[in-house]
């Protein structure tokens, strides 16, 4: 028997101690057991408030009797069969009544997945290997989506920057980068290119920052203009913004489009789709001709993962549900307004929906570099302090996920402990710099 503790454990077996971006500091290295609601308990018992939520996955809340009720009873008929079932054949036909832009789509197992294949059938319907990305945006693990997520260094648009080392995408020109928000730039970028550009992909809202007025409208009018695809990463906005996600949430309707996270109720999934025409080259029928476009995915359309997605659905159907979401997230944003305003910090609040962030910065931000905190440190601290008092939450400073889980109650718990924590971060710079 290993007598290890669960921190030990997870530093020996996992490099960080993490399965990806936490990247907390040793003394905090976390393990989960159990989570009910917008609580989580950790593998030694330690109860924390989650506003990470599965990194928005988990919309309704963990362990809802709604969602694991219908999957319990699934999982007596078998876990996974590699093709189309009766219950995925249902959530295709409900995800195509809801989105404008889907006339037909397929499954796969995450919102990586989805966004990548969007691409690749942009590519190939276009037969141009350009694609244009937004600094700062994240469009999933795959080479397009790791390019320019975090660069520290400017570069003149559109030349980008892989933020890991391993990519390829970027060489030869086959990524180009435009800052968010800025119409002007984008539209030269994509008329200079629109020879041998694909798609332009987006964040409808990216990361927390919300599209300024006219933005997507502009993309929608200069893609079709140039002949370029234009691409929404819904991973994080569908069924989030609204049922019909950011196409509903800002009425802007992409050629393709990508879904993943909050649909699926906690569990994996991803789905990609678009026009007829344009999904209609993953056909294998086309298999040997010049315009085939290969897609699969093992655990894509399991029937455990969309019996959860079809019982999510069924519950975001209520209005009340969207009600509450927006309710809970300005009254979220409003109460992180108010304590930057009592502290006299010079911060800004971003998001929209049940989405939060703060960024430390001297005016309202509109796309990644006037994003950037000024003081990175404290940032930093202030995410490790948080979670030192028992919220959980990316400590890299990323957005908060609200659930319709969380409460009033709940969002006062966080706002009173981050009061206290910026108050005593502070105050202790300023004690230290006098």
């Amino acid at each position: 028997m290993n007598n290890m503790t669960w921190s030990r454990k997870a530093l020996t077996y996992f490099p960080a101690g993490s399965n990806g971006e936490f990247n907390l500091p040793s003394d905090l290295a976390t393990v989960v057991s159990h989570g009910e609601g917008c609580r989580l308990t950790t593998a030694d018992g330690r109860e924390m408030l989650d506003f990470s939520m599965g990194w928005g996955s988990v919309l309704v809340g963990h362990a809802d009797a709604r969602i694991v009720g219908p999957v319990a009873k699934r999982l007596l008929q078998g876990t996974n069969f590699a093709t189309v079932t009766d219950a995925s054949t249902e959530l295709a036909e409900q995800i195509i009544a809801i989105s404008p832009a889907c006339d037909q789509v397929r499954f796969c197992a995450s919102g990586t997945e989805a966004t990548m294949y969007c691409l690749r059938l942009a590519r190939a319907a276009q037969g141009k290997r350009k694609v244009l990305r937004f600094e700062g945006a994240y469009h999933g693990a795959h080479d397009v989506g790791v390019t320019n997520l975090f660069p520290t260094e400017r570069n003149d648009p559109p030349q980008p920057r892989p933020s890991s080392d391993g990519l390829t995408a970027h060489e030869n020109g086959g990524v180009l980068v435009a800052p968010f928000n800025d119409l002007e730039i984008t539209t030269r970028i994509i008329q200079e290119n629109k020879q041998e550009l694909a798609a332009v992909i987006v964040e409808p809202l990216q990361r927390c920052l919300p599209p300024a007025t006219g933005f997507l409208e502009g993309l929608r009018q200069v893609t079709a203009e140039c002949g370029v695809l234009l691409v929404f990463d819904e991973v994080v906005t569908g069924f989030r913004l609204a049922l019909g996600g950011a196409q509903e949430y800002y009425g802007v309707v992409p050629d393709l489009v990508a879904y993943g996270k909050a649909l699926g109720g906690g569990l994996p999934i991803g789905v990609f789709g678009g026009r007829a025409d344009l999904m209609e080259l993953a056909s294998e029928s086309r298999q040997g001709s010049d315009t085939y476009v290969w897609t699969a995915s093992t655990l894509g359309g399991n029937p455990i993962s969309c019996t959860a997605a079809l019982a999510t659905l069924n519950i975001l159907r209520d209005p009340a549900s969207y009600e509450h979401l927006h309710t809970l997230g300005k009254y979220l944003r409003h109460g992180m307004r108010s304590v930057i305003d009592r502290l006299g910090v010079r911060a800004h609040v971003l998001g929209d929906g049940p989405l939060a962030q703060i960024a430390f910065t001297p005016s309202m931000p509109h796309d990644y570099w006037s994003s950037q905190h000024e003081d990175r440190q404290l940032a930093r601290d202030l995410m490790l302090q948080l979670f030192r008092s028992g919220i959980f939450l990316n400590p890299m400073g990323t957005k908060l996920y609200l659930s319709l889980s969380h409460t009033h109650a709940a969002c006062d718990e966080l706002l009173n402990k981050l009061e206290e924590s910026l108050d005593q971060l502070t105050n202790t710079t300023a004690v230290a710099a006098s």
